[in-house]
């Protein structure tokens, strides 16, 4: 394994220090916040080897935050430890890609279905808010924001649908494949049609509406358009940046 595999290889000082300064917390939650945005942003590649000490040195602190935030980053999912005790970026299960869309795409109909139901005043205007969120980050090619917002917004809409079992759910799912959806953004080089945003406003108008049937309909729709772009970029190997 190369030296560019490890965490912190290729990284400048006034770099990391310019990534510190836009952190606040303790210095857990920093080493968290960076790992986590390298991660999701696939720069640590899935399989890219974690070294505690390399760490403590990149970020000036004892092993004991390092070990806090990597436990936390396992608990997510996104790195992992090996029974020869070593640490790595956890890969993206491409072999259970069709089993986690088919989850993904019955909570997106579900969810919004259910909320079109039984959405309350003062609902819309959290899921409205999280749509200008999204179409802000999208306007500003922004990935990590676009994943984070388009969770948000979607997040909002299981509340709305008042059963908190499907809610959880649905944000677990939406949290195991964030890097997937980070491999969809790069398939557009981050700049997201417009139409994808529109797709959110007809999602929308539908939980408004009370249109149940019109609520499914989009929320399948916007699932499948997701795995389909998805296989498109994984049958076309050079365009990927990442080992599969």
């Amino acid at each position: 394994m190369t030296d560019k595999n490890f965490v912190g290889a290729g990284m400048d000082d006034s770099n990391q220090n310019h990534a510190l300064e836009r952190k606040r917390g303790s210095g857990a939650r920093q080493v968290y916040d960076l790992l986590r945005d390298e991660i999701l942003d696939l720069r640590l590649a899935p399989g890219s080897a974690i070294d505690e000490v390399q760490l403590a040195t990149r970020f000036g602190m004892s092993r004991t935050p390092i070990r806090e935030a990597l436990v936390r980053l396992a608990g997510e999912g996104l790195i992992e430890t090996l029974p020869n005790r070593s640490t790595m970026v956890s890969n993206i299960d491409f072999l259970g890609m069709h089993a986690y869309f088919d989850a993904l795409g019955l909570m997106y109909r579900v969810t919004t279905r259910l909320a079109a139901q039984h959405h309350r005043a003062g609902d819309l205007d959290i899921i409205r808010a999280h749509q200008a969120e999204f179409k802000a980050a999208v306007e500003a090619q922004d990935a990590l924001a676009m994943i984070a917002t388009n969770a948000d917004f979607h997040a909002a809409i299981a509340a709305a649908g008042r059963n908190e079992y499907y809610a959880r759910f649905f944000e677990r799912l939406l949290g195991e494949g964030r890097r997937m959806l980070r491999l969809y953004y790069q398939s557009y080089d981050d700049r997201l049609p417009s139409r994808f945003v529109d797709e959110h406003e007809e999602i929308i108008a539908a939980i408004e509406a009370r249109d149940v049937e019109a609520a499914d309909r989009l929320g399948r729709a916007h699932s499948e358009q997701i795995e389909a772009q998805i296989e498109r970029l994984l049958t076309r190997h050079d365009r990927l940046d990442i080992v599969l």
